[in-house]
């Protein structure tokens, strides 16, 4: 079995994580290649062909798992998430839990759970730029401490125009993410929908939205070029030029994540949101 294997360098620890992945692969039969910065620590084999993957491996928090899923590209391989740090949202399971599901992974007992993604583009004719999120697309000001005036519209039709900090496009998956933060819904993830949530609306009068998944989002904002900016899933930055409005679909794309049966996402939350499991919960991983 060929795994990739990526990872934060800033976690510490990570060098003992690595020589214990070395150490087990020969015996469950897993063959990791990995990727440049790794492979210098841990020798091996380096990750160059994507297409040869049977899985891919995340050593960090959500953050290296997005990067791993921007890797992967709309490859539909699984990704098992190792977290390494506090939250861990998306991950698999935790350090401690690290052996038996490479273990698990290795033997095929898991099941591949596919996580919908967003498309975003400007709306400029022949604009080539496409971004695709797990989690959410953020349109935001840059510059000034001030708020922005946005138009959205779905299918063309107009929902409000409102004063906010930005607004946050999110799959069901990112809702546990920034659109939380924002005061949007959880949304249990294999419910297909686009969530849009104002950041800190100007008025008491407009609420966070749950879309259809086949819904198609347009949003206009003022503000000159530099000050209007798109992040996806928190890591990649762009602008909207002069007169583009950012439109926002779901993707022809998906990410498979490694989930175990016994990982429900509800005892999920209990864990990661504190909604009343006891912290020795052992299926709270």
């Amino acid at each position: 079995m060929r795994v990739g294997v990526i990872g934060n360098p800033e976690y510490p620890g990570l060098a003992d994580v690595l020589e214990r992945l070395r150490r087990l692969a020969p015996a469950i039969g897993v063959d990791p290649a990995f990727e440049a910065e790794l492979h210098a620590r841990a020798g091996g084999l380096p990750l160059e062909d994507v297409d040869a993957l049977d899985a891919l491996i995340t050593l960090g928090g959500d953050g290296t798992l997005l990067r791993g899923a921007r890797l992967l590209d709309g490859r539909e391989i699984p990704i098992l998430g190792i977290n390494l740090g506090r939250l861990g949202f998306l991950t698999t399971c935790g350090l401690d839990q690290f052996e038996t599901a490479l273990t698990r992974l290795a033997r095929g007992d898991y099941r591949a759970a596919r996580r919908m993604m967003l498309e975003g583009c400007p709306s400029a004719a022949g604009d080539p730029r496409r971004w695709y999120a797990l989690n959410d697309i953020v349109l935001h000001k840059g510059g000034k401490a001030r708020v922005m005036w946005l138009r959205v519209e779905v299918d063309g039709d107009e929902i409000a125009s409102y004063a906010a900090d930005g607004i946050v496009l999110s799959t069901p998956t990112g809702s546990t993410a920034y659109s939380l933060s924002a005061g949007g819904p959880v949304v249990v993830p294999t419910h297909e929908s686009i969530l849009v949530t104002p950041i800190s609306a100007h008025t008491l009068a407009i609420r966070p939205l749950v879309l259809g998944p086949t819904s198609v989002v347009t949003v206009e904002a003022e503000g000159a070029e530099s000050e209007r900016l798109v992040t996806v899933d928190g890591q990649v930055g762009a602008t909207l030029g002069r007169s583009e409005s950012l439109i926002v679909r779901r993707a022809e794309r998906w990410v498979a994540l490694v989930r175990f049966p016994e990982m429900t996402f509800f005892t999920r939350m209990r864990r990661k949101l504190g909604w009343g499991a006891p912290t020795d919960d052992p299926t709270a991983g």
